[in-house]
């Protein structure tokens, strides 16, 4: 049992900055390593700072703190037995890099900058570091304050492959992984037989099965073991990194990690038996000359044994992948208790309309009460002080999730006189299933006061469209109820801790689907205008399916109904003939606004190429029709494109969103005529009717 070695890999919640708070996760991760018996342990990717610290890590602090935290580490004995594998930002020669630094009893073997940058996307990697290029190692002095502790004045700066003892190590970075190229396969070649790869890897639905393909597809052409590392939890911004850290060996997995969880650290172990991989390498001819051949890569000799695991090695598991449904129920969730714990805030306020997106954002605050009361029935003490820390309560122990929502979860339902009996039922009992504070409220005074303000001001009185109202009189009194809903909500999540006694302040939710916001089928400051919003990046499909399963697994049956109930603003008078409907309010149906979003964003479609590749997806379908689909979104599209410059921060979930902090960075001000782009179609549509006429001659 010779060859045998037990590894660890780890899930750390760390935050952007937090540097003693992702400090306590790293030493508690590697004393766990060590305890259960590993000899190897790796993190997430710039896990001493965070890796969310985006323009921070161009400031000389982030690095200082960075190095102080490496210090602290090495002082005692953590590293004592055990190589560990840590990443953190180093500044080289005046450069800053993206880094792996690997420890070893108490001293520093070598540094490992990233090669290949994510610049795309989430991502602006390019902007705070620079790729490294160099096929050489150059030595790198280190700081004094570290010199002191490790006797060393300077350790090996480059990609390389640390030759230990009994075995081969070596890691990528994150990135590097979703390369053509990646560098593990001329790594594994030059006999590199352990990779690890500490990641920053964001959760977005319909994703984690495309990472484990190249996970698995790392060490099945060319044998090894493959150690992936990830943060897991909001680390300061809309994205929610989530975890699964995972162990391959030989293209399968032996160990996963959790995908979405509350909890701070989760550590991943394997056993592994070293001439498995030794076997499966050899086995294959053709990788023996591919390896005969390949450029070398320098190499850095450890006197050090990771083997002598007397344990079996771990067998291959099923990889475990939620559905979309459960990835909603949960990331969004885990975002939410994250934001809540690090901001201050002693709970949420969510306008509550009984509709299928407020409801959604209800039913997501419910799941992250589920799994905070579940991790402190498991005996999590840090879940269990930040709940009491949020509520104020050093001694309260919520025994039901329940509980839990009547302390930290306040719902309001803001009728009108063109609200209905049935939205403000459901809101009612989707608030009673969760537990939430709830309140029924009519804003009908308020509303009136600000109309007859205008006709005191104005003389004119303005009309509903139903009453013979113009269409500007009809938006205007639309939007009054819509924005006087979000003043009244932030008034409420001021002053309702008080009211009941509590202290601190709550955070107000938004509920406005990725959709709408492409469509901008939203009030600019209205209730799409809020702290946070946790459905603001998942499509209305996605939520109708969500509500279904959530209706039966979170236990929340009323969410059935809301399902099945056509989506309206209720912001016009109801009468016998016409009650107001989004779809046809919005021109277009949720299903076509999924096409045209992924269209646009994911396959980079201007209007020409859409509509071209429309009239194919959509060949039922006139290409005159497809035609004015495609100008009636852009058109709409362009002249609502201003409200994402100041859209909620919405938790990251579709890869078509059109948030425009740094996801998807367009113009706001377009011309909405697009006549060039308009007249193409125009002159295909021509075309390809002649065609079709002469095809039937």
């Amino acid at each position: 049992m010779a060859d045998i070695v037990k590894v660890a890999t780890c899930n750390l919640n760390q935050w952007a900055l937090a540097f003693d708070v992702n400090l306590d996760n790293i030493k508690k991760s590697i004393e766990i390593a060590k305890a259960k018996g590993c000899t190897f342990r790796t993190g997430p990717e710039l896990e001493i700072p965070g890796y969310g610290c985006q323009d921070h890590f161009l400031e000389i602090d982030t690095f200082i703190h960075s190095w102080e935290s490496l210090a602290h580490i090495l002082k005692g004995d953590l590293t004592d037995g055990i190589l560990v594998d840590l990443g953190m930002p180093v500044m080289h020669n005046s450069v800053r890099y993206n880094c792996r630094v690997f420890c070893l009893n108490r001293k520093i073997i070598s540094i490992r900058p990233k090669i290949f940058m994510a610049d795309d996307g989430n991502y602006r990697e390019g902007r705070w570091f620079t790729s490294w290029m160099k096929t050489t190692l150059e030595q790198h002095t280190l700081p004094s304050a570290i010199s002191k502790i490790t006797g060393q004045r300077s350790v090996p700066f480059g990609v390389m492959i640390l030759n230990l003892d009994d075995c081969t190590v070596t890691s990528e970075t994150c990135e590097e992984l979703f390369t053509p190229n990646s560098p593990h396969i001329l790594l594994g070649l030059n006999g590199a037989e352990i990779i690890a790869n500490g990641s920053g890897s964001h959760h977005q639905l319909r994703k984690l099965d495309q990472r484990l393909d190249l996970i698995n597809s790392a060490t099945a052409k060319g044998g090894g073991c493959y150690l992936y590392a990830n943060q897991q939890g909001c680390d300061g911004d809309r994205l929610y990194y989530d975890g699964c850290a995972m162990i391959s060996t030989n293209g399968k997995i032996i160990a996963q990690g959790k995908q979405f969880s509350v909890n701070d650290v989760e550590v991943v172990v394997g056993v592994v038996d070293l001439s498995d991989i030794r076997s499966y390498r050899a086995a294959t001819a053709s990788r023996g000359r591919q390896a005969s051949t390949v450029p070398p890569v320098p190499v850095v000799e450890v006197k050090f044994r990771m083997t002598g695991c007397n344990e079996a090695p771990s067998c291959a598991i099923p990889a475990t992948i939620l559905k979309p449904q459960e990835e909603i129920a949960y990331g969004p969730a885990c975002w939410m208790w994250d934001y809540l714990r690090r901001s201050g805030g002693g709970g949420y306020f969510l306008p509550l309309s009984g509709g299928a997106d407020s409801s959604s954002t209800a039913a997501l605050v419910g799941s992250m009460c589920q799994l905070v009361v579940k991790a402190i029935e498991e005996k999590d003490e840090t879940v269990l002080a930040d709940v009491r820390r949020v509520v104020r309560d050093s001694k309260f122990v919520p025994k039901t999730s329940k509980e839990l929502a009547n302390k930290i979860f306040h719902t309001t339902y803001m009728g009108t006189k063109n609200s209905s009996a049935e939205t403000r039922d459901r809101a009612k009992k989707l608030a009673e299933e969760i537990g939430a504070y709830h309140l029924d409220i009519t804003i009908d005074d308020v509303v009136s006061s600000l109309v007859k303000l205008f006709t005191t001001i104005t003389g004119k009185t303005p009309k509903f469209k139903v009453h013979g109202g113009s269409n500007n009189e009809n938006l205007a009194l639309q939007n009054i109820q819509a924005r006087l809903r979000m003043v009244i909500s932030y008034l409420l999540a001021q002053l309702l801790p008080w009211v009941r006694g509590q202290e601190g302040f709550l955070l107000v939710l938004g509920s406005a689907n990725v959709d709408e916001a492409l469509r901008g089928y939203m009030t600019k400051y209205d209730c799409s205008s809020a702290d946070l919003n946790p459905i603001g990046g998942i499509c209305k499909g996605d939520l109708k399916s969500f509500l279904l399963w959530a209706s039966k697994n979170l236990g929340y049956p009323s969410l059935e109904s809301v399902v099945k109930a056509p989506p309206t603003a209720e912001l016009e008078p109801i009468t016998k003939n016409y009650k107001q409907n989004d779809e046809e309010d919005m021109g277009m149906t949720y299903e076509e606004l999924g096409y045209f979003g992924k269209l646009r964003k994911v396959e980079r479609c201007g209007p020409v190429t859409m509509f071209e590749k429309l009239r194919h997806l959509w060949s039922h379908l006139p290409v005159q029709t497809v035609a004015d689909k495609v100008r009636r979104f852009f058109f709409y599209y362009s002249i609502n494109r201003h409200k994402m410059t100041v859209i909620t921060p919405s938790y990251h979930a579709e890869n078509y969103s059109p948030d425009d902090n740094r996801f998807d960075l367009r113009q706001f001000l377009y011309n909405a005529r697009w006549p060039r782009q308009f007249a193409t179609i125009a002159r295909r549509v021509k075309e390809l009717v002649a065609s079709e006429k002469k095809s039937k001659i």
